[in-house]
């Protein structure tokens, strides 16, 4: 018998949070959460991070569990997430992954396997080293020349993916886009309904801008000042995340607050762009046009309650 899994998605800003919380309610489950950003203490308006007054007692994993200066990618993701999930089902309860990060959805869902990559740790190096000289962007153009898949699936600022795409062309002589794809058509080891959460563009975007102005007033500056007080510096993959990466070069002179601000309302509208591209192309998603339930969360749990069932997740 497959184990019950339940994925809550769709890109940033939509209203994941709320929707996530009504659904535990209603099928007893606990939310291990997807969110690359959530996950790093100290981070929390940046994040949008869900306060523990907002949780209403529903139990949540994986925010507030490391520390900024702490790798987390896609392999801890999996790890952890697969402990937390075995404590969840020894409870009784019902796993909900909630978050936008597509390619950790994907990873534990079809249980892609990471370990046999080798490691070339000298061309590694030698590519950190380019990065630094050449910066990102020239990088990322490396990609684009041997895997124009993967160049348009990772963004240029996440040079630690980059570099594994590269390493992974440089060791095999292969594309790890058609490796990626390969695994992807693994079957899932759990009976799964993924929900895919979604509201026409121009409500997203004009929810997105709304967002980064609240973040604005709730203090962002005075966050990011505070990790920089801490140490924390825009080398780190924690400090790379959206609004972090731009109010830090606003705190070292390199634009104005203004400047600053539109780019993260920017960027994040872009962001949300590239996480519907992923989420079309995933097998098996079931999708949630806001829209088409009046806004109505009450219609919108109605009808994610009769998939449920339908797909025996749910008794």
């Amino acid at each position: 018998m497959k184990k019950p899994l339940i994925v809550l998605t769709g890109p940033t800003a939509v209203g994941k949070t709320e929707l996530s919380i009504e659904l535990a309610k209603k099928v007893n489950g606990s939310i291990i959460s997807a969110d690359s950003m959530q996950v790093y203490r100290h981070m929390d308006i940046g994040s949008a991070k869900i306060r523990s007054e907002e949780m209403q007692g529903i139990p949540h994993y994986l925010i507030d569990t490391f520390e900024p200066e702490e790798e987390f990618h896609v392999v801890k993701f999996q790890e952890y997430a697969k402990k937390y999930m075995e404590e969840i089902y020894a409870q009784g309860r019902i796993p909900i992954i909630a978050g936008g990060t597509g390619f950790y959805i994907q990873a534990l869902l079809y249980d892609i396997d990471f370990t046999e990559e080798e490691e070339d740790m000298r061309y590694r190096r030698k590519l950190e080293q380019f990065a630094k000289e050449h910066g990102a962007h020239a990088l990322h153009e490396k990609l684009k020349a041997v895997d124009e898949k993967s160049a348009n699936e990772i963004h240029e600022n996440n040079v630690k993916r980059v570099i594994r795409a590269l390493e992974f062309h440089h060791l095999s002589g292969k594309k790890i886009s058609e490796h990626n794809e390969q695994e992807r058509q693994k079957e899932s080891p759990y009976t799964f309904a993924y929900f895919v959460l979604n509201d026409e563009r121009d409500r997203l975007y004009r929810r997105i801008n709304q967002r980064v102005d609240i973040m604005m007033e709730q203090g962002l500056v005075d966050e990011v000042q505070k990790l920089k007080n801490m140490g924390y510096h825009k080398k780190m993959v924690s400090m790379q995340g959206l609004g972090y990466k731009e109010i830090l070069e606003y705190l070292e002179g390199e634009c104005s607050l203004e400047e600053a601000v539109y780019r993260i309302k920017r960027d994040t509208r872009h962001f949300a762009k590239r996480q519907l591209t992923w989420f079309r192309r995933e097998r098996e998603v079931i999708w949630v046009n806001k829209q088409e339930f009046e806004y109505d969360n009450d219609k919108i749990l109605t009808y994610m309650m009769s998939e449920l069932k339908n797909r025996q997740i749910l008794a």
